[in-house]
């Protein structure tokens, strides 16, 4: 939990070094520059395939890591896991443990009641409120943003998206809990398509438990199960599942059952693992297996090595620059009056670099063509400046002799003489026909 939330929290204030025209925020989604930052990965809303490899990365991954150690990411990973974690510790600490904490809820009110409550519902709401307050800080610069929190200057945009956050930080983990991972996760009804027998459970060793029964000091245990049937186990689970009658989709892995039943084991005097982390198999056996390498492991492993290549590849060969054209719609073309035919394109460059670029245009595949670009007045096809970061837009022209056939398959290329980049987009030139 503490290496989860010092994640969470300190993440928006690692700094990573993009050059002077851009954001140094190491992870950031900047909505108002449509870009999304993450180490030395930038996304532009044209890359969402960048995302989609990623989410898809995250699918393949979490499958792996379920076929080996099961629900490992809801037991310890998952942020609705690890902020109930937080507030049942900070429950515990004011109120007690689980039969204080009972009956303090159902004695009747006294100053002691509601002061513990209050406390308990007062760090409740301030944690959720820190929450929120560090979920912004990935949206923008975290250092600008605390400042205008200490100078009182926050936007009313970012004040709304906190108080939702905070709102839901506090229901999901103070009331819902579990019940999320119950009702609302859908993680848990397709799981069980990536168990197998050697995957690592949490279960109940019914050959060494049974035939459970009470159990008095000095008693032998001959004919007896080391279980004596104390409910230890069910009590402390979240989700109020019995381990013993078998893995159940509404068991999140968090182990809180074993380290129940490893202290009542204890004081019996009997060994630790009644309830343990085991496979399938070794349940069975009565000793622990886990198999790493097996049908199941290969192929989530020979998937990610490829998703992984490609993700690679994408990046190291991501161009500086790309070029868009849309042809006009409305005219198709204009007739001239001198025979020549028009056609109007919008050109759009996007500068992926932190550097001014500086682009040269040029048109093969109709004959005779004469390029005009213009922009804030006429601009020379060899001058098209773009900024670093941003979209140069153009509105460009063809004026050509009609052409026999029509339309006429033609390729728009843009070339920085400075470093030799070039990229291509094919269009169309459109005459209506020669007369």
């Amino acid at each position: 939990m503490a290496v989860c939330l010092g994640i969470y929290y300190l993440a928006p204030f690692l700094r990573w070094d993009r050059g002077p025209n851009a954001p140094d925020q190491a992870i950031l989604i900047d909505l108002p520059n449509r870009r999304a930052y993450w180490f030395f990965i930038e996304i532009w809303p044209q890359e969402v395939y960048y995302l989609a490899a990623i989410l898809v990365f995250a699918a393949i991954l979490l499958f792996f890591v379920t076929s080996l150690f099961g629900r490992v990411w809801c037991g310890y990973f998952c942020f609705q896991t690890v902020w109930t974690d937080l507030f049942v510790m900070v429950e515990r600490k004011i109120q007690g443990e689980r039969g204080e904490r009972k009956r303090l809820h159902e004695g009747a009110w006294t100053f002691e009641k509601a002061w513990k409550l209050g406390l308990t519902h007062f760090l409740w709401f301030n944690i959720a409120f820190m929450t929120a307050g560090a979920f912004v800080l990935y949206f923008n610069d975290a250092p600008t943003l605390l400042a205008s929190f200490l100078d009182r200057e926050v936007s009313p945009t970012v004040l709304g998206f906190m108080a939702g956050l905070t709102l839901s930080t506090y229901i999901m983990a103070g009331f819902a809990r579990e019940q999320v991972c119950v009702y609302m996760c859908p993680y848990a009804r397709f799981q069980s398509g990536m168990f197998d027998p050697d995957t690592l459970i949490i279960g109940y060793d019914a050959g060494r438990g049974e035939p459970r029964g009470k159990h008095k000091k000095g008693d032998t245990w001959e004919n007896k199960g080391h279980c004596i049937d104390c409910s230890a186990c069910v009590q402390v689970c979240p989700t109020g599942i019995d381990i013993r009658n078998g893995l159940q989709l509404d068991c999140i892995a968090c182990g809180l059952c074993i380290d129940a039943c490893n202290d009542i084991m204890d004081k019996m005097s009997l060994p630790r693992g009644l309830i343990r982390y085991d496979t399938e198999r070794g349940l069975k056996d009565g000793q622990k297996k886990l198999h790493i390498i097996r049908p199941r492991t290969i192929v989530y492993s020979v998937v990610l090595a490829v998703v992984i290549a490609v993700m690679g590849y994408v990046v190291v060969t991501r161009a500086p620059a790309e070029l868009h054209v849309i042809h006009d719609r409305n005219p198709l073309f204009v007739k001239m009056s001198d025979g020549q035919i028009h056609n109007g394109y919008d050109i759009k460059i996007l500068n992926k670099t932190h550097d001014m670029q500086t682009f040269s245009l040029s048109v093969s595949g109709v004959d005779g063509a004469l390029l005009e670009v213009k922009g804030a007045g006429e601009i020379a096809t060899e001058a098209l400046s773009v900024a670093p970061d941003t979209i140069g837009h153009y509105r460009v022209f063809i004026k050509a002799p009609a052409q026999k056939e029509t339309p006429v398959d033609i390729m728009f290329r843009i070339e920085n003489k400075a470093t030799g980049f070039a990229d291509a987009h094919e269009s169309i030139f459109i005459s209506g026909g020669s007369e």
